[in-house]
């Protein structure tokens, strides 16, 4: 193993807490979540996303944070510190550098549609046109490309701020306030909700099982049903690129980690959980499908805003917070890849955010070139470019690096159990259980595979027709 180096800290366990919630929480809580519970049954949807975000997403979480904190490094040296001498597992860093750049390309592009949508809910914009055509503001913001690449460049800007600043003035001290608005905007929102005339209708939808809606189709919908509900609770956490890994990294070893990670999952499971009592009663009382896609956020919500008492200041403030859920995961994946260049390249804080910076900014321009310029290039049974790069990290870097993670704190040839185990359970608080052992060796890295290889299904099936 290599010498393991002195190290920035959080200030608190507070900002560790809000500062590793905060990456996990993003679109795949506030954008996707309410969406595909809507498309896959509701409550029964719920119910297995819960049950596969504990059985497999909470121990490669803890994984991550167990790798940075023993190796006091992000994935850029983390990996180098801890493998054993010959051994190849350092190579992932490379996947994870690739992962978070990927994951950036696209992610800042769809956050400056947030922003955008905060300053057409301000100017009153969705009530000074008929509700047929809001479909045409959002086609119109997709067909711009200098205005997208001008709430592109505010995104990076802010995030090139904000990490310049450090991990406590800058990252800590941001996110906290950050995700503190974020929740006090939710529960306005949901209080809101709840007093809207279809909130019991939309809520017997979102709360009460009905698992006859997954076996109606068959097995083949029940496989459908629970690969989407693995595939969510696997994903909302961001693990295995390595954004999860920087944070722990920063983190004494007062408290144990399996504590703090399941504390960090049930942020996130709330995030997710509340964006859903948000949306749902809105679509019973003002007749929108629960099932009406990814549209459902930039299409169908404006419209029920327009139609809403105070729907300005409601619309206004449900953009804000979607902003600060996509911003924190923004400044956390920027500070992964800051991190990754000062670790394996001894930069400056400041020279690997100005380079960071600036190649995030000119890697985010093929997005916004795909949805106008470029808008005729896609790849079939995945699509345009935007879809590409999310199927690349999500569907690819994201399982296939979580595995990597799993084997290298299980396996003999890397870091090994017992070393995992060490770091994991060190510190005051909840341990890692160890008569798991078997079925995180050997079980876990199956359902990763079966990740995996569902993603594939939809685009081969598609090849071949």
């Amino acid at each position: 193993m290599a010498e393991i180096k002195s190290r920035e800290k959080f200030k608190s366990r507070f900002g560790f807490i809000m500062i590793s919630a905060g990456c996990a929480i993003g679109l795949g809580n506030v954008w996707r979540f309410p969406y595909i519970t809507g498309e896959y049954g509701g409550a029964a949807f719920l119910i297995l996303y819960l049950i596969f975000l504990v059985i497999f997403g909470l121990p490669i979480l803890v994984m991550e944070f167990s790798i940075g904190r023993a190796a006091r490094s992000g994935a850029g040296q983390a990996f180098n510190t801890l493998e054993k001498p010959g051994s190849k597992w350092h190579l992932h860093k490379w996947a994870c550098l690739i992962g978070n750049y990927c994951l950036l390309m696209f992610y800042t592009t769809v956050t400056g549609w947030f922003l955008a949508y905060i300053c057409y809910s301000l100017t009153g914009t969705f009530n000074k046109v008929d509700t047929s055509e809001i479909p045409n503001i959002f086609a119109g913001l997709l067909a711009d490309p200098v205005q997208l690449t001008l709430f592109m460049l505010i995104v990076v800007f802010i995030g090139f701020i904000v990490c310049k600043a450090g991990i406590q003035n800058g990252v800590e001290r941001i996110t906290k306030w950050m995700m503190t608005a974020l929740f006090a905007i939710m529960i306005l929102l949901c209080i809101h909700s709840l007093t809207l005339k279809g909130a019991g209708e939309g809520l017997a939808f979102y709360l009460m099982p009905d698992f006859g809606k997954i076996f109606d189709g068959g097995w083949q919908k029940v496989i459908e049903v629970c690969f989407a509900a693995m595939g969510q609770a696997f994903f909302t956490l961001s693990i295995g690129i390595g954004s999860m890994l920087i944070f722990g990294s920063y983190i004494e070893k007062e408290r144990a980690l399996p504590g703090e990670a399941v504390r960090i999952c049930a942020l996130d499971t709330a995030v997710a959980f509340m964006a859903g009592l948000i949306i749902f009663p809105a679509c019973f009382t003002y007749g929108i499908t629960p099932d009406s896609g990814p549209g459902l956020v930039f299409i169908t919500l404006p419209t029920v805003f327009s139609q809403m008492p105070l729907g300005q200041l409601w619309g206004s403030l449900f953009f804000l917070f979607m902003a600060f859920a996509a911003l924190s995961t923004i400044i956390a994946v920027f500070e992964t890849i800051i991190a990754w260049g000062m670790d394996h390249f001894g930069w400056s804080r400041s020279k690997s955010c100005i380079i960071n910076s600036t190649l995030i900014a000119l890697l985010s321009m093929p997005c916004i070139l795909g949805f106008n310029v470029w808008a005729g290039f896609t790849i079939p049974g995945i699509g345009d470019i935007q879809a590409i790069e999310d199927f690349l990290v999500s569907n690819n870097l994201l399982p296939i690096g979580s595995l990597v993670i799993l084997l290298f704190c299980t396996k003999r040839s890397g870091w090994g159990w017992d070393n995992f185990i060490k770091e994991a359970d060190t510190g005051k608080g909840l341990k890692f259980p160890k008569w798991i052992k078997g079925y995180i060796t050997y079980f876990v890295p199956i359902f990763v595979l079966l990740v995996i290889i569902s993603g594939y299904i939809p685009i081969v099936t598609k090849w071949f027709a």
